[in-house]
């Protein structure tokens, strides 16, 4: 494998590695280990503990989702490795 590529999927593992550190940290962060603290805060009448377990992580997981492939069309195009 050239250099141009074995560049390519280093950045592409950081991005994984990153972007799957954040769903990690909002779902059973945000969600099972710091919800105590965060219910002490209300978003829409719910305690913010609460929605990040219910709502929350759901949305960020579609952000994330949204953000890889942003990210991916970038690199793919910057490697010239696009469809």
């Amino acid at each position: 494998m050239d250099m141009s590529m074995q560049s390519y999927w280093k950045r592409n593992k950081t991005y994984m590695l990153i972007l799957l550190a954040i769903w990690a940290t909002v779902s059973y962060g945000f969600g099972i280990l710091f919800v105590e603290q965060l219910n002490a805060f209300h978003l829409g009448g719910f305690p913010l503990g609460f929605w990040f377990a219910q709502q929350g992580s759901i949305y960020v997981f579609v952000l994330i989702i949204l953000a890889y492939f942003l990210l991916m069309d970038r690199l793919d195009k910057k490697y010239d490795v696009h469809e």
